[in-house]
């Protein structure tokens, strides 16, 4: 049997495929020689390759487009995306290049908001949907972007004396609200019913005699959030079963009320033998949400989703150089490479997450079962999960020949999980990000967008 690490990811997978092929025996990853790029940068490295995130929302709009005239759907589809996932300025540039609509979670997104608006990326007829348990200070930021003439602001009511601080900041004026329906998670959930949103059992009547009395108010989107995301799942088909039939009902006492947001988003590509149905989730959705209005006799909604991970994930990776090689006994052989998981993928650390994990080079060597190690000396810094079948396997590590891997579809969350440019794990830094483009003549672009932390900026942070 072939025992080369090129032969092990191809026997174990459907390999090459969408974004990852092999090319004189270094990954290329949609099309960027990865070894080019350590050649120009080094590692620790980030990239992010910006074309993933726009292809990602037109891959959405796409199919839910195609779900809507399967069923002749008579609403629209507003494709949203989440800042959490990303907050950074290039994410949501590349984004609103794809004429998306935009969720908020705190205060410290308005600002954000703003300075979109001034740099003319964004006008004020954007949907703004404001999600999250509001303290005064979003609250204001909300209502001031109202007043400003921000047309499309929608305050995502998280519980029934929310709506008391717009009614007192608004007093004469009209404005737009959403409400989150509290959700019921999951058999298996240490909770019954998401800490989030209004209690099903009393959005009718919050709207019969609160909302309804106050001619300034105008509902006009309920909005529910599965934890789990979208999936084909019995919970989620009897969650958005629910979730529809409240609508309906408000819809018939109701008529302002014209959107639906089924928040959660859609799964990534987190494993090479990744395998969703992406148009069949869309149709199935549409057509329930058709067929339960059609049998209520009540307008379909337009559909707002809010999409965060997808939107962002796969357009990121992190790669890392072998530093060096521990056999600690028998069985047990570590890699050690140059940074600290803790630092550079949190997620790995405090979830347990796994990503797509690659060698960049050596394909054609004999391949050998590996832990991970960080650099760090926590006890927890350390990645010892799928690489084939809950396994690490990497190329055999060869003395002054550098091996270098990389993780890939990191693009969501970690930097925020990571407290970007404030103090790391142990000190260690955060590694240079580099941005990756095309132009429209597909050429590639990179650029530094952020050089490695500094000690310096850390001590500073200490107070040295």
């Amino acid at each position: 049997m072939k025992n080369r690490y090129i032969d092990l990811i191809q026997q174990s997978y459907d390999f090459p495929q969408e974004g990852f092929e092999v090319i004189d025996d270094c990954l290329h990853f949609n099309g960027i020689n990865l070894m080019d790029v350590i050649k120009q940068y080094g590692t620790p490295l980030k990239i992010t390759y910006l074309p993933k995130i726009s292809s990602q929302i037109q891959k959405a709009k796409r199919i839910f487009k195609v779900a809507m005239a399967k069923v002749d759907y008579k609403g629209s589809y507003y494709y949203c995306y989440c800042t959490k996932s990303s907050h950074f300025s290039f994410v949501m540039e590349e984004a609103l290049k794809n004429d998306i609509h935009i969720e908020t979670s705190s205060a410290f997104d308005i600002p954000i908001i703003r300075s979109l608006y001034q740099s003319q990326k964004i006008n004020k007829d954007i949907y703004i949907l404001c999600n999250g348990f509001k303290r005064e200070p979003y609250i204001k930021a909300i209502v001031d972007l109202i007043k400003d003439g921000f047309t499309n602001v929608i305050p995502i009511i998280d519980n029934t004396e929310e709506l008391k601080e717009y009614e007192k900041a608004l007093p004469d004026r009209k404005f737009k609200i959403g409400i989150r329906i509290a959700s019921e998670e999951e058999p298996n959930a240490e909770f019954y019913t998401s800490r989030l949103g209004v209690r099903q059992r009393d959005i009718l009547e919050f709207y019969k005699t609160t909302i309804k009395k106050n001619p300034n108010v105008e509902l006009k989107l309920l909005h529910f959030f599965i934890n789990t995301g979208i999936r084909d799942t019995a919970y989620y088909w009897n969650e958005l079963q629910r979730n529809i039939s409240l609508y309906a009902d408000l819809k018939k006492i109701c008529p302002e009320l014209t959107a639906l947001d089924i928040g959660g988003g859609m799964p990534i590509k987190t494993k090479l033998d990744f395998n969703f149905d992406y148009q069949y989730m869309a149709d199935e959705i549409v057509i329930q949400i058709k067929s339960a209005c059609d049998q209520r006799k009540v307008p379909v909604p337009h559909l707002f989703t809010e999409f965060g991970s997808f939107t962002v994930g796969e357009s990121g990776a992190i790669l890392f150089s072998v530093s060096g090689v521990k056999q600690q006994n028998d069985k047990e052989l570590w890699y050690m490479i140059d940074s600290s998981f803790i630092t550079t993928l949190p997620d790995t650390w405090g979830i347990k997450q796994k990503f797509i994990l690659l060698a960049i080079n050596h394909w054609d060597r004999e391949q050998s079962r590996v832990n991970l190690g960080g650099m760090t000396c926590d006890g927890e810094d350390y990645y010892i999960m799928e690489s084939v079948k809950n396994r690490v396997f990497m190329p055999r590590f060869e003395s002054n020949d550098p091996l270098y891997l990389g993780f890939f579809h990191t693009g969501a969350y970690q930097d925020t999980l990571g407290g970007y440019g404030g103090l790391q794990h142990c000190l260690l830094p955060a590694p240079k990000h580099v941005l990756i483009d095309r132009n429209e003549e597909g050429e590639l672009s990179m650029r530094l967008f952020a050089k490695e932390q500094t000690s310096k900026s850390m001590m500073k942070i200490l107070g040295y």
